[in-house]
């Protein structure tokens, strides 16, 4: 036999396939529970400290417990513990907001009548200075022309923002921003997004609010505009009234994968409703090339050239807070004489 063979077997290999898998998905939990004590630990105060000191408990449970799997066990229960607490964790309506996510819109629904309450429409002199103001709009459901969605990025071509514009003919248009419910002091972080940071918010606003502050204030956010060709524009509608009623009385937790700008919209839907799973549904900086490839949006032209001229930046400063803003900023781009 040959003496590189002796001691090799297949049940030997096995277990040890079998030891890694385990010891790979207790350090992928610890890894987490980390993250969850560093990010949502109850107290802010000590959450670094917690979230250390757990690190070095597990490690030293690691080293000098023995047997193993008393060492395994040991570090499953305190990733379940951890697990638990935050699961236990509950998202709240009433915090100390910043300004521009301090109320939640709300719908009224009589017959064909919506109507909203705390339409948002600032008055915007910079990025952060700003007047609030707040707004009932009135929508006759039987005015609904068309939906369009503006993407925006901030800096990555992987990543953007869609927000869901419908228009309503003489009741003019609204719009849906699904984002983040900051705190004041607090800012966004993408591994923050991952656990419990941050509420959800379904921001209901004017185009010269919600638009015009990404295309005119801030610094590197670059804004495109896509007429849908939405077959049932009214049923898309109802899902966000839905949703921002939803959330006016319960208030949700945002999640960057599973509960984002993206995937909220999606989740909108019952199962069997939503459109077939895309990677490009998680890196949504690529989300108008799947809706031109499946036909959603004008596809006369090649992808490019219809980007291209989709961006609206320089037409928004343009218009900049005219009353007919929505109408400049859609002059002559492709599909919307249509």
């Amino acid at each position: 036999m040959d003496e590189s063979n002796k001691g090799w077997h297949p049940g030997r290999a096995a277990r040890l396939l079998a030891a890694a898998v385990v010891w790979v998905v207790l350090i992928a939990g610890a890894a987490w529970a980390f993250g969850a004590l560093w990010f949502d630990f109850p107290h802010p105060w000590l959450r670094k400290i917690v979230a250390i000191a757990f690190v070095a408990a597990l490690g030293a449970v690691t080293f000098f417990v023995r047997p193993r799997w008393r060492a395994k066990i040991a570090i499953a229960l305190a990733i379940t513990v951890v697990m638990m607490g935050w699961l236990s964790l509950q998202p709240r309506q009433f915090r100390d907001w910043k300004p521009e996510v301090a109320r939640t819109a709300r719908a009224q629904i009589e017959g064909d009548i919506v109507t909203f309450h705390n339409v948002r429409n600032f008055d915007y002199r910079s990025e952060t200075d700003f007047t609030p103001l707040y707004e009932t709009r009135r929508l006759d459901l039987r005015n609904l022309r068309g939906v369009d969605i503006f993407i925006t990025y901030w800096g990555s071509p992987y990543m953007a923002h869609p927000i869901l514009s419908f228009d309503f003919g003489p009741d003019g248009r609204i719009c849906f921003s699904i984002e983040t419910r900051p705190e004041k002091g607090e800012s966004y972080s993408a591994l923050g997004g991952l656990y419990r940071q941050f509420e959800l918010i379904y921001v209901v606003a004017d185009e010269r609010d919600v638009i015009r502050v990404r295309s005119n204030y801030r610094q590197g956010e670059e804004v495109y505009l896509y007429r849908l060709k939405a077959k049932a524009a009214l049923p898309a509608f109802m899902e966000y009234v839905n949703m921002v009623n939803e959330l006016n009385q319960t208030p949700r937790w945002y999640n960057a994968i599973t509960n984002n700008c993206t995937s909220a919209i999606r989740n909108q839907r019952t199962a069997s409703e939503r459109a077939p799973w895309d990677w490009r549904m998680l890196v949504n900086g690529f989300g108008d090339e799947l809706l031109y490839q499946r036909g959603a949006i004008d596809n006369t032209l090649p992808f490019a050239a219809l980007k291209r001229l989709s961006h609206v930046n320089e037409r928004a400063r343009a218009a900049n807070d005219a009353p007919d803003f929505s109408e400049k900023i859609r002059a002559g781009l492709p599909g919307m004489d249509r």
